[in-house]
C-alpha cells in the first residue's frame, strides 16, 4: 500500500522531467522573482481580512440560528432545521455567485466583490456554527441552567452569563476547525475578482506560463498560514482548559 502511495506522488513530478523547470520565476535571488514572490504575497492581507470578518459575522448568526433549537416550540425548531439544511446544501462556489451576480438582478441591490464574498462564506458557514453551537449548548448539564433559574436570572442572562462560557471550551477546537476550513474555502471568492492568494497566483500564471512553480507556492502559503492558526487554536484552547 505504501508503495502504490509512493509511486502516485511520484506521477506528478515524473511528468515534468521532459520540460524545464522555472523555479527562478519565484525565487527571491533575482528581480523579477523577488517582484513575483512580492505580488502574490500582496493577497495575504486580503485572505486573512476575509476569513477573520466572515468566521466573526458566521458564528454572531450561527449562536443566533442555534437559540431557536433549543426551545421546545416546534415551530422554532423548525425553523433552525430547516435554514441549517438549505443552506449546507447550496455549493459555496454557486452562493458566491449567486449573490454577486444574482442578487443585484432580482433586489436591485448590489455589493462589491468584498463585500459579497463576506456574505457567502458567513452565510454558509453561519449552518455549520449553529450546529456546533447546539450541540455545546446541549453538552452543558441541565443543573446549570436550573442554578442560574435559582439565581432568578432570565433565559438569555442565563445563556450569556452561566451556558456559554462553559459551552465555548467545549466548542473551541470545532471552531478552530471551521475557521481553517474558511481560510480555505475562502480561495473560491478568488471566481468575482477579489484579489486573495489564489486570485494573485492565477494572475501571475496568466502571464509567466508557469502553473507548477506558482501553484506550488500557492499551496506553501495556505500551509503556513493554516499551520500558524492551528497553532494558536491549540494554544488558546490549553489555555481555556488550565482555567
Amino acid at each position: 500500500m505504501k508503495n502504490i502511495f509512493f509511486l502516485l506522488l511520484l506521477i506528478p513530478f515524473s511528468s515534468c522531467t521532459n520540460q524545464e523547470l522555472g523555479w527562478f520565476i519565484i525565487s527571491p535571488n533575482n528581480v523579477e522573482g523577488l517582484t513575483n514572490l512580492k505580488f502574490l504575497l500582496s493577497g495575504l492581507t486580503t485572505t486573512i481580512y476575509i476569513s477573520v470578518i466572515s468566521i466573526v459575522i458566521s458564528m454572531l448568526l450561527g449562536l443566533i440560528i442555534a437559540i431557536p433549537s433549543l426551545a421546545k416550540n416546534k415551530f422554532l425548531t423548525f425553523i433552525n432545521i430547516g435554514y441549517v439544511e438549505i443552506v449546507r446544501a447550496v455549493p459555496l462556489l454557486v452562493l458566491i455567485l449567486w449573490i454577486y451576480y444574482g442578487l443585484p438582478i432580482m433586489t436591485g441591490i448590489s455589493f462589491s466583490p468584498f463585500v459579497s464574498g463576506i456574505i457567502a462564506l458567513a452565510i454558509s458557514e453561519s449552518a455549520f456554527q449553529a450546529e456546533i453551537f447546539r450541540a455545546g449548548i446541549n453538552s452543558i448539564k441541565k443543573a446549570q441552567w436550573e442554578a442560574g433559574s435559582s439565581l432568578g436570572l432570565n433565559f438569555f442572562k442565563r445563556l450569556r452569563l452561566v451556558i456559554l462560557p462553559q459551552a465555548i471550551k467545549n466548542i473551541l477546537p470545532a471552531i478552530g476547525n471551521q475557521f481553517v476550513y474558511v481560510l480555505k474555502m475562502s480561495s473560491l471568492v478568488s471566481i468575482i475578482g477579489i484579489g486573495d492568494l489564489t486570485r494573485k497566483a492565477n494572475e501571475l500564471v496568466v502571464t509567466t506560463y508557469r502553473p507548477l512553480e506558482i501553484y506550488t507556492f500557492l499551496i506553501l502559503e495556505y500551509l503556513v498560514l493554516i499551520l500558524i492558526v492551528s497553532f494558536f487554536v491549540r494554544k488558546l484552547e490549553k489555555r481555556l482548559k488550565d482555567k
